[in-house]
C-alpha cells in the first residue's frame, strides 16, 4: 500500500495530535525577569498589600539596587537587578511582612531552574501525567520500518504494560548512505498504531521547517541528542505548544542541557521533558557512558520532569533492563527503551533494542521497585 492509499484510507480512524496548549501565566510573570537576568527574585505572600511591597523595593533601592516587579494573578514577585547582592540581602528582606521568600539565583538558566520554580513541573499528554511523582514507560522501535513492524511492537508494549510509543519517521544518521527514516509516511503508520493502541506517541522532529508536520501526527516532540544545541529548531518546538522531550547532547554538559531547554520554556512553553540519553567518553565497551549523576542532578537543579535512555546509554540490549531500573532507583521520571519485534533485522539500533518477550519480562521488575519507592502510575490522576 502507498502512502497516499494508506492515508486515505485510514483517514476516517487516524486520531491527530490535539491543538497545542495555552501559554501558562507563570511564565509570562517569569519571563520578563529571565530576560533581566536578575540576580535575586522577593516572591510575595498572596494576600501582601501594595505598601508592604512598596517598603521591600525601598529597602533594595537603598542597597543601590533595582527593584523590577510582575504582577500575577495569585502572586506578585519583585526581580533584585545588580551585580552587587548583599550576602545579608535576602534575610532581611524576609522578615518584611507580606514577603513569603526570597531566592538567590546563581544559574545561567532562569525559567528551568528550580529556584525560578520550586514545585515539581508536571507534563500533561493525554491521561498521562509526567513528573511530580510518577513514573512513565515510552517503548517502540528505533525506526518506523513498516506497518506490520511498528503495529506489532505497539500492540506488545501496550500489553506488557508501556505508557507512550516512540519510534522515529526522520532518522538522523552518521552516515549518509544507511536507513534515514520513512518520512510522514512513517508519521501517518504511527497515528495508525495510535489509534489502535491508543498509546501516545513519540516521535523525532530534525528541522525548524519539519515542525508543523510532525506537530499534527505526534503527541510530544522529540529533540535529539544531535539537535541539542540547534536553536532555530528549539525555539520553533518552543512555539509549537507541544510537549517537548529534549535529549542530551553526547558530549553536552549539564548546564548547556538545562540552557537548551531555557530556549523552549522562553517561547511560552513550559511542557519540557528532560531525557539522559548517554555520553560519549573514553569508554569503548559500551556505545555511550549512561549518566546517572545527571539524573539526579538535573532534578535536583531544574523543576523539569527527567527521563532515561538506557538503550541508547549503553548501546547493549541486556544492560538496558539493569540500567532502566538503576534511572528508577536514580530518581528518574520515567524511561525511553527501545523494542524492536525481530531486532536482529531492524534497519537501525537492532543491537540495543529488546524483543517484545525482554521488554515484557522487564516491566514487572520496573513495576516492583516503582512500588517499593511509592512511585505512582503516570496514569494516575489527581
Amino acid at each position: 500500500m502507498t502512502a497516499l492509499e494508506l492515508d486515505i484510507a485510514m483517514r476516517p480512524r487516524l486520531r491527530l495530535a490535539p491543538p497545542q496548549m495555552s501559554r501558562p501565566s507563570y511564565i509570562e510573570q517569569l519571563l520578563p525577569l529571565a530576560k533581566e537576568n536578575v540576580s535575586m527574585i522577593v516572591v510575595m505572600r498572596s494576600n501582601a498589600t501594595e505598601e508592604e511591597l512598596n517598603a521591600v523595593l525601598t529597602r533594595i533601592q537603598e542597597h543601590g539596587l533595582k527593584g523590577r516587579v510582575t504582577y500575577g494573578e495569585e502572586r506578585n514577585i519583585v526581580g533584585v537587578i545588580g551585580a552587587a547582592i548583599p550576602p545579608t540581602l535576602r534575610e532581611e528582606i524576609e522578615r518584611f511582612p507580606g514577603v513569603q521568600e526570597a531566592v538567590r539565583i546563581t544559574r545561567p538558566y532562569k525559567l528551568a531552574a528550580r529556584e525560578f520554580h520550586p514545585q515539581d513541573t508536571i507534563v500533561q499528554v493525554g491521561d498521562l501525567m509526567i513528573g511530580g511523582g510518577s513514573f512513565v514507560v515510552i517503548a517502540g522501535p528505533c525506526a518506523v520500518e513498516s506497518e506490520d513492524q511498528i503495529m506489532k511492537t505497539a500492540l506488545a508494549v501496550r500489553e506488557a504494560g508501556a505508557h507512550m510509543l516512540r519510534g522515529g519517521a526522520f532518522k538522523p544518521r552518521s552516515s549518509p548512505y544507511t536507513f534515514r527514516g520513512l518520512g510522514e509516511e512513517g508519521l501517518r503508520l504511527l497515528a495508525q498504531a495510535r489509534a489502535e493502541t491508543g498509546l501516545p506517541v513519540v516521535t523525532e522532529v530534525m528541522t525548524p521547517t519539519d515542525v508543523e508536520l510532525v506537530a499534527r501526527y505526534a503527541d510530544v516532540l522529540q529533540i535529539g541528542a544531535r539537535n541539542m544545541q540547534n536553536f532555530q529548531l528549539l525555539e520553533e518546538v518552543g512555539r509549537s505548544g507541544k510537549p517537548v522531550l529534549l535529549k542530551r547532547g553526547m558530549s553536552a554538559t549539564i548546564e548547556e542541557w538545562l540552557l537548551s531547554a531555557e530556549y523552549i520554556i522562553a517561547q511560552g512553553n513550559p511542557n519540557v521533558i528532560l531525557c539522559e540519553r548517554g555520553i560519549r567518553t573514553f569508554e569503548t565497551a559500551t556505545r555511550n557512558t549512561m549518566d546517572l549523576n545527571a539524573v539526579a542532578l538535573a532534578k535536583r537543579r531544574s523543576h523539569l520532569p527527567v527521563i532515561a535512555d538506557p538503550s541508547h546509554g549503553t548501546g547493549k540490549w541486556y544492560l538496558a533492563s539493569p540500567l532502566a531500573l538503576a534511572s528508577l532507583a536514580a530518581g528518574a521520571d520515567g524511561v525511553m527503551i527501545e523494542v524492536h519485534p525481530d531486532p536482529d533485522r531492524a534497519t537501525s539500533d537492532g543491537g540495543q533494542s529488546l524483543t517484545c518477550e525482554n521488554f515484557a519480562a522487564l516491566m514487572p521488575h520496573m513495576t516492583a521497585l516503582a512500588n517499593v519507592l511509592g512511585r505512582r502510575d503516570a496514569r494516575w490522576r489527581r
